[in-house]
């Protein structure tokens, strides 16, 4: 059985020798046998392990994707419980931070006092010795002015006053 192509008027570029003879002979079906047969013997030992390959490494590449986005989720959960315990500590810090602050201010102030007190107590004490001081000498000074207006009006006069 032969069979003859015919070609359109328009098309004799395509073809330098006119038609095209296909035989169909007792090859065809041994060939179709053969395709047959191969695709018996093919798909259980190539056909259906690869497509079982393909569906493993889907199911792996969507089990990585999956594991991904919940390590994304879990690193987004860490980060804002980070920043929440970052915050609580640095409002922990301020708190401290301020009773030191006011500690130190009724420290320096109670310091100062003291130091005010001890002055205070130093000049007072300067100043009662200075003013027994100037007394003992106020007395010293009665004691010896008869003493010393006798010899200076001896001196001046020559002669002794009572």
């Amino acid at each position: 059985m032969q069979i003859v192509a015919i070609l359109p008027p328009t098309a004799p570029f395509i073809f330098a020798s006119g038609g095209v003879n296909i035989d169909f002979d007792r090859t065809v079906f041994v060939q179709m046998g053969l395709f047959v047969l191969l695709m018996l013997v093919l798909a259980p030992v190539l056909f259906r392990p690869l497509l079982r390959l393909f569906e493993e490494r889907e199911n792996r590449t969507e089990g990585a994707r999956e594991e991904a986005r919940a390590m994304q989720e879990n690193a987004a959960a860490l980060l804002a419980r980070y920043e929440d315990e970052l915050g609580r500590v640095q409002q922990v810090a301020l708190a401290e931070r301020e009773k030191l602050r006011t500690e130190t201010l009724r420290l320096e102030a109670k310091i100062l006092e003291e130091a005010r007190v001890a002055t205070t107590k130093i000049v007072d004490d300067g100043r009662k010795r200075v003013e027994s001081e100037m007394s003992r000498m106020k007395a010293e000074l009665e004691q010896q002015s008869t003493v010393i207006t006798r010899e200076i009006a001896l001196r001046v006069l020559g002669r002794e006053v009572q």
